[in-house]
Formats: structure tokens, C-alpha cells, sequence
């Protein structure tokens, strides 16, 4: 199997996450992406429905819109909105998410898409190691 790219993953099969990759929704879509899933809460601008090419729109896998403004995307308060968004990811509508998000890694490649500029600082880094956890 490929290994992963720090950060991303590799696209390809294969569960706890091995084929879940990260791109932003304003990328092109590409065949290899699989499954493309929006993990925002919010539709992002400039970007029509039929153009996103969404397998499935996940809200319930995002950040509340609370935690999300309180964060404001402010590298600085990264660690305690990682905290605060694990937390959120342990009740049962995120974990259902989750769970929907581990069936279709398992099924083939899954691209989780987002919106946000700085991925290094975005919640799709944590639900990224979520989704590689056990669950």
C-alpha cells in the first residue's frame, strides 16, 4: 500500500482512514478523489452544487458554528479548538457521522472537503485522526 502524505492521506482502499485524503472544495475534481464528502457546516461561496460534485454534504461531521467562531481560524487558539472540537466529535450525531464517513473509506477513496485556506489549522486535521482511530 502507498503511503500517506503528511497531513492528507493517500487515496486508495483500505479502513482506519488509509484512503481518506483532504483537498478543498474549490479544487477541480478529480476521478481519484472517490467518495467526495463537504465536512463544513456552512455551503462555501462561489461554489455551485452541481460544479462541488459531492457524493454527500456532512454537516454533522464539522465543528459547532460556537466552537467555529470562537476558533476565528486563529493558528494561536488551534490546540484549545482541537480539544474542544474532540470533545464535540464524542456526541452522537458526530459520531454517527463518523461512522458514515469510516463506511465509505471502506467502500473505496474518500476525499473530506472543506472550504478553509490553512489546512494544516483546520478541524479536518483532527477529523482526519479521528476517522483513523478505532471506532
Amino acid at each position: 500500500m502507498a503511503k500517506e502524505s503528511p497531513g492528507t492521506g493517500h487515496p486508495g482502499r483500505g479502513g482506519s482512514g488509509s484512503g481518506i485524503q483532504v483537498r478543498r472544495i474549490y479544487d477541480r475534481a478529480d476521478p481519484a478523489d472517490g467518495a467526495r464528502v463537504l465536512v463544513d457546516r456552512l455551503w462555501p461561496r462561489g461554489v455551485s452544487k452541481e460544479d462541488a460534485r459531492l457524493t454527500e454534504w456532512c454537516k454533522d461531521a464539522a465543528p459547532s458554528s460556537g466552537l467555529r467562531r470562537w476558533y476565528g481560524h486563529d493558528p494561536e487558539r488551534f490546540d484549545g479548538f482541537a480539544g474542544r472540537y474532540r470533545e464535540e466529535l464524542a456526541g452522537p450525531q458526530p459520531q454517527a457521522a463518523l461512522r458514515r464517513l469510516r463506511e465509505l473509506a471502506s467502500d473505496g477513496p474518500l476525499t473530506l472537503l472543506t472550504a478553509t485556506k490553512d489546512l494544516p489549522h483546520s478541524h479536518v486535521q483532527i477529523l482526519l485522526e479521528a476517522l483513523r482511530e478505532t471506532g
